[in-house]
């Protein structure tokens, strides 16, 4: 688990002032959502944007879908919001599972296929939050700097 991830009730945090966003189904479309509105904030406010934050937050968003359809039994809402100097990316899933850092190797020291997702998503992240849903599941809400 990251060491600044915060647990909340999703009954606190309000909702109502984001736009609703089609809920992608896979990383790509996911991906595309971080680009597409990353890309829109740098037109209106006439900044370059700079292509590392960017590539970040697209890797951040894509972990966080891809660990839901894999570990958490599927997305069941996904936004994403920039907010202040950073993207906000926000993905449910059905699990009440919290997410784990996997050790590279197994206990007979054979290299581990995947279990890397947790850990990139918290070194890129800032405010890592996983919230309960109150009709089960959760949310992981993180904020990737864009600058």
């Amino acid at each position: 688990m990251c060491e600044k991830h915060t647990t909340e009730s999703a009954i606190a945090r309000s909702g109502a002032d984001r736009a609703r966003q089609p809920r992608p189904c896979k990383p790509a479309e996911a991906r595309r959502a971080v680009v597409r509105a990353v890309t829109e904030r740098c037109r209106a406010t006439h900044t370059p944007c700079d292509a590392d934050a960017l590539s970040d937050a697209v890797l951040v968003a894509s972990e966080l879908t891809t660990n839901a359809i894999l570990h958490g039994g599927g997305i069941t809402d996904f936004r994403v919001d920039i907010v202040g100097p950073g993207v906000r990316v926000s993905v449910s899933d059905r699990s009440d599972e919290m997410p784990v850092a996997m050790p590279p190797t197994d206990r007979q020291g054979r290299r581990r296929v995947g279990g890397r997702g947790w850990p990139i998503v918290c070194r890129l992240a800032r405010d890592v939050r996983v919230s309960d849903l109150p009709s089960g599941g959760k949310c992981i809400t993180v904020v990737v700097p864009l600058s």
